[in-house]
């Protein structure tokens, strides 16, 4: 390998700060308690992501193209996001956001510099069709995108660095040995590699790269200690 690395980033939880692509897009459309249901039900169980997909295409009737790029703009993105695509850039290596939210709001972040986004596939608002299920995605797509991004790049596993917060990262945290949990769960907190807590990915992507030094230096197996910042 040529040392490039594959830098890969949840969206809702990670870069977006303490809320979710939908709850912003909810909050627009005055339907934020309908969400907060939708989300309840999902925790427990009760729907998977494409019963809270469809569930989404009937709230969601009044979107426009406007009403996302309005929502996408003032969303609480994390601080340091412009500065750490463009080192990522600088460096020759690649960033890739992976979401299970909708792709007609992440696909917006390459404008901010992200190589590849891999989303939820939606119908263009305004929806004139349902979602079809088949490109709703779960947790455990997050793996197959990201092998398949990495193969199509000549990259191996170790040459990875992934950036989450929640359960859906779970799997992806479960394959990859540089993991870096970003004010996330307990859980994924336990399984990473590194944590941080704030509000500057530079930070967090600081340890990634500290993680990805350390494993080459020591050869096989994880980073010596897991770190914190």
């Amino acid at each position: 390998m040529d040392g490039r690395l594959l830098h890969v980033f949840d969206m809702d939880g990670t870069l977006l700060r303490n809320t979710s692509a939908a709850l912003e897009i909810a909050a627009r459309l005055d339907c934020l308690d309908e969400l907060r249901s939708l989300e309840a039900e999902f925790a427990a169980g009760a729907i998977d992501t494409r019963g809270f997909a469809a569930a989404l295409y009937g709230l969601w009737r009044e979107l426009t193209p406007a009403v996302v790029a309005e929502t996408f703009d003032a969303a609480p993105w994390i601080g340091g996001l412009a500065e750490v695509l463009a080192d990522i850039r600088g460096r020759g290596d690649r960033a890739v956001v992976v979401t299970m939210s909708p792709d007609f709001f992440a696909t917006r972040l390459r404008g901010l510099g992200v190589d590849d986004v891999v989303a939820s596939a939606f119908p263009p608002p305004p929806f004139r069709s349902a979602p079809d299920p088949a490109g709703i995605l779960v947790p455990e797509d997050k793996v197959t995108a990201v092998d398949r991004l990495r193969t199509a790049l000549g990259l191996d596993r170790d040459s990875c660095v992934a950036y989450g917060d929640s359960g859906s990262d779970v799997p992806l945290f479960s394959v990859l040995r540089h993991t870096v949990a970003v004010n996330a769960s307990p859980a994924l907190r336990a399984l990473a590699g590194a944590g941080y807590e704030g509000d500057d990915l530079r930070a967090a992507y600081a340890l990634g790269r500290e993680l990805r030094a350390r494993t080459r230096a020591n050869g096989h197996g994880r980073a010596v200690h897991r770190l914190t910042r």
